[in-house]
């Protein structure tokens, strides 16, 4: 498939594509609410001033539109950490390598977090920094929000159903659109009831456990690293098997998208379980601080 000059420049004047898109952010959000307890949930709803089953799903996509207006300019940078690594011979995420000046999503999950356990921040900021966990824990369990190789996939140029697409969008929303059949937030709330079951009697119950391992409020930087580390091998393993030039122009929709699919299934799921107990972390830390 070969992509025109016009296709070619209004792709590459689109800005970078949302992690997941609103249908995985919220869902990750739903699956965070099914397993928060109850003194969390009544935290955060205080924080976001929701008091429906919605107050994570509400604003988990909150941060992509910030980073698009004056004001949220500066958290462009807090939503990815680009790997300076090779797929699909070598994958690997490090902090003091990959982490530009202007900040990643592993500082800034250590960043917000650290606001969020001060007893003496404001509830403005607050509530800030509550939606900015929400999404950036979703955002680093994205394999192509662990990589730099072309932007993330930004710049690798695919079809998908026969719409000319890049590598990045086809991960945040294509496959998963097409997996559930849509992107509404019942979609995502049904998709998040699914995933919970897996996790709780299903598929996930024999591994959840170990996707708590190593998660230390007091070590953030360590913690989401590790989540980056995991996602980050999925680029060898999944999103680039065989490298930019085995997929770069070509129809991802079929055995591509087939292979994709439980690997998308599987962050998912990991990341609302994370979020869940790091969410539980955060407000019982911040009690003891009161």
């Amino acid at each position: 498939m070969k992509f025109s000059a016009t296709a070619l420049c209004f792709l590459a004047s689109l800005p970078a594509s949302y992690a997941w898109g609103s249908l995985g952010h919220e869902t990750v959000a739903y699956v965070a609410s099914n397993f928060v307890n109850s003194e969390t949930k009544a935290f955060f709803q205080d924080i976001l001033h929701n008091k429906t089953d919605s107050y994570l799903a509400g604003v988990a996509t909150w941060a992509d539109s910030f980073r698009y207006t004056a004001a949220g300019r500066f958290s462009a940078p807090f939503h990815f950490i680009d790997a300076e690594d090779s797929p699909p011979s070598s994958c690997g995420v490090k902090y003091s390598r990959d982490c530009g000046e202007q900040g990643c999503v592993v500082g800034a999950i250590q960043n917000y977090t650290t606001q969020l356990l001060d007893p003496n921040l404001d509830a403005g900021h607050r509530n800030m920094a509550a939606k900015f966990i929400i999404h950036f824990v979703g955002d680093i369990h994205q394999p192509l929000h662990d990589e730099n190789l072309d932007r993330g996939g930004n710049s690798i140029l695919v079809t998908f159903n026969s719409v000319q697409t890049n590598l990045h969008h086809v991960w945040d929303s294509n496959i998963p659109e097409k997996l559930i059949g849509g992107y509404s937030l019942a979609d995502a709330e049904k998709w998040a009831t699914a995933l919970t079951i897996a996790i709780k009697t299903g598929v996930y119950k024999p591994l959840a456990k170990s996707w708590l391992e190593g998660m230390d409020l007091k070590d953030p930087v360590s913690t989401s690293l590790a989540w980056a580390e995991e996602a980050n091998h999925f680029v060898c393993s999944t999103v680039l098997p065989l490298g930019k030039e085995g997929i770069e122009g070509k129809e991802l929709s079929g055995d591509y998208y087939e292979a994709a699919v439980p690997v998308i299934q599987l962050q998912i799921a990991r990341a609302g379980y994370r979020l869940a107990r790091w969410l539980d972390l955060i407000a019982a830390g911040l009690k003891t601080e009161l």
